[in-house]
């Protein structure tokens, strides 16, 4: 039996007395046993002239072997001129702070510096972003702790339900606050910095331009500014484009047979549709576009004006021909929007906006865009079809963009005055 083990026996057979009793182990290091039999780990050292004790810990649950390993860390600390009780007292204080600066917290504590930066919009949808994103999953970690992996696992559950964009922008802010935190010195790597390129779904090629959310205001004022510029039905079919989620050619294609203003509905046959054209819609099904009031507004003040055409929007040149895309184009560029917004990119204005602010799922917003469904669940998603939820959706767009040209300060679906 070897001393150490000798010794270790001792220690944990050593019975409590009367009074505390001390067994040294050399070096200033002892066990200090306690009337009622609790065992305790010291060491006695001197700093500055002064007679010091420092705790180690709790017999058998700090080893022996352990008690001297801590030993020699402090006699290295007073060669070094750190009072080992002092140190211990400033890395408990350390450990505590590591632990209370959770992303959560760190994460507000940015939200907060970046407010005077942000308009109040920006601000609210940042936060509810993260609050319901982000905090539930990964929240209460440490920040210093969290690794990239978590933040895959967080980013892919967000791509999984089809909000590929705020899983974009997520990582970005999500970046952003690490950053801040490591200049804060909370943390001294991030995690979601290399996480751009090899982990979210790059977007495809050949994109077609749209504003943003936050850029939708000054859109509206140029839309308002120009419209004594603008051929009545080509600014009308601006605003349909905007209100119904069509494709362009599915707007200027439109036969008024397809429009029924007192059902407040507007059908196109399945034929017409993007799906039908690229036999893609096995089941055969009409996309039905619930119409607004504003829109119906606007389909009676253009039937005044093209009621008596087979179309809604005729060709100026030649009247038994639809509108052209050109007409469409020639209009945004007019706005001051040319390379800058599409046709198609009012359908991904309406989806940003419908997920991230106005809080829609993305079945219901991807069946009004008539999406093409990727597997047998989304189709059977699908086949709901979701009609009454859509109506009050596209209700509830009109209205948020009424709001917004307004100057209303728009956040999640409430509108106030600004």
């Amino acid at each position: 039996m070897t001393r150490k083990e000798n010794k270790d026996t001792v220690y944990r057979n050593a019975l409590p007395g009367e009074k505390t009793i001390r067994k040294s182990d050399g070096g200033g290091l002892y066990l200090e046993i306690k009337p009622n039999g609790r065992k305790y780990w010291r060491l006695a050292y001197r700093f500055n002239g002064k007679q010091k004790t420092l705790a180690i810990g709790v017999y058998p649950e700090i080893s022996l072997s352990k008690a001297r390993k801590e030993r020699e860390s402090a006699r290295d600390l007073l060669r070094q001129g750190i009072d080992p009780s002092e140190q211990k007292k400033a890395d408990k204080a350390l450990k505590l702070e590591k632990a209370d600066n959770t992303f959560e917290k760190i994460a507000r504590r940015w939200h907060t510096h970046m407010l005077p930066k942000w308009q109040p919009s920006t601000a609210k949808d940042t936060i509810y972003r993260l609050e319901k994103d982000i905090f539930p999953a990964i929240g209460h970690y440490p920040i210093d702790g969290i690794k990239s992996r978590q933040l895959i696992k967080v980013l892919k559950d967000i791509e999984g339900r089809g909000a590929k964009e705020i899983a974009k922008r997520l990582r970005a802010n999500m970046e952003r606050i690490f950053n801040y935190a490591i200049t804060h010195e909370h943390a001294e790597i991030n995690p979601a910095a290399p996480l751009k390129k090899d982990v979210l779904t790059p977007a495809p090629k050949g994109h077609f331009a749209s504003i943003t959310p936050d850029e939708l205001p000054e859109f509206l004022k140029a839309m308002r500014e120009n419209k004594a510029r603008l051929y009545l039905p080509t600014r009308i079919a601006l605003q349909l484009m905007m209100l119904t989620f069509l494709r362009t050619s599915e707007l200027i294609e439109t036969p008024w047979s397809e429009i029924d203003l007192e059902k407040g509905e507007w059908v196109i046959p399945w034929q017409r549709m993007k799906m039908g054209k690229r036999k893609m819609n096995p089941r055969k099904d009409n996309h039905v576009v619930p119409l607004c009031t504003q829109a119906i507004g606007l389909l009676k003040e253009l039937h005044s004006l093209t009621g008596r055409n087979q179309w809604l929007f005729p060709n100026q040149r030649d009247p038994q021909k639809p509108m052209s895309n050109g007409a469409i184009l020639m209009a945004l560029k007019r706005m001051g929007y040319k390379n800058k917004m599409t046709g198609h990119g009012f359908r991904a204005l309406a989806m940003t906006t419908l997920k991230e602010r106005l809080h829609y799922r993305h079945e219901v917003v991807d069946r009004q865009l008539a999406h093409a469904q990727r597997n047998e669940i989304d189709s059977a998603y699908d086949r709901a079809k979701f009609l009454e939820e859509r109506k009050k959706m596209m209700q509830e767009w009109a209205d948020y963009l009424d709001a917004v040209e307004a100057g209303a300060n728009v956040i999640h679906g409430s509108f106030r005055a600004a």
